[in-house]
């Protein structure tokens, strides 16, 4: 493990992002960690990650040249993304992800396959309009009647809900079956998953919201 901390980590990739995007993670977390060629993003809001990770093919030698040298963490592995490498590396109760959508299509299909692919890793993507992470076993939020709640299962799953104007109880999912999108809040929701198989998605104002909530709830998945 490269990182351990008691604390949230933002964690920075080489997508698109803003120095918006990235203080509004860094007021919840306490460290700032760049996968690979996101240290460019840090360096450029003149941030000092306190850790790189990552197979540092995107992150050129004159860039690394403005890092002290024990905080570049190289995993010269190809079979997985950096983010996977980034997020397999980090021990935090919450991680939140930024640069990591809006590029590339593939590149966030393969960040949601890294967010199932840990479950263990309670880790909250950014994005310009929207927030996705990885349903906990309990998840209970208080969101204003209306907001847009999507489910997008990663593999079969099934669950119950309140607090949604769709209920999911008694609902089977499949990425090639029933899917989720566009359901709404009617008020305090709570959704109970059978499996770490389904992304939740909500519109990037919840973001506080979601990291108050995921930190505050004591179930989570195992390691695969």
């Amino acid at each position: 493990m490269i990182v351990q901390t008691s604390e949230t980590v933002t964690l920075v990739g080489a997508g698109l992002v803003t120095q918006t995007e990235i203080a509004r993670s860094r007021a919840l977390s306490g460290l700032v960690v760049a996968a690979d060629g996101g240290a460019q993003h840090c360096l450029d809001a003149d941030i000092m990650p306190d850790a790189v990770i990552g197979d540092m093919d995107s992150l050129a030698l004159g860039q690394r040249s403005g890092l002290p040298a024990e905080r570049i963490h190289t995993i010269d592995e190809q079979d997985t993304t950096d983010f996977d490498k980034a997020l397999r590396n980090i021990a935090a109760p919450l991680i939140v992800g930024v640069g990591f959508a809006g590029a590339r299509l593939d590149h966030q299909l393969a960040v949601f396959n890294v967010l199932v692919r840990h479950p263990d890793r309670r880790c909250i993507i950014l994005s310009d309009t929207d927030i996705a992470f990885l349903c906990p076993p309990v998840l209970q939020l208080s969101l204003s009647a209306g907001t847009r709640v999507s489910l997008f299962p990663m593999g079969l799953v099934e669950g119950t809900s309140s607090g949604l104007k769709w209920p999911i109880n008694g609902l089977t999912f499949t990425p090639d079956g029933r899917i989720g999108t566009s359901n709404e809040a009617t008020g305090e929701v709570e959704i109970v998953m059978t499996g770490p198989k389904m992304l939740v998605i909500l519109p990037k104002a919840e973001l506080e919201n979601v990291a108050g909530a995921l930190l505050q709830t004591p179930a989570q998945w195992p390691a695969l």
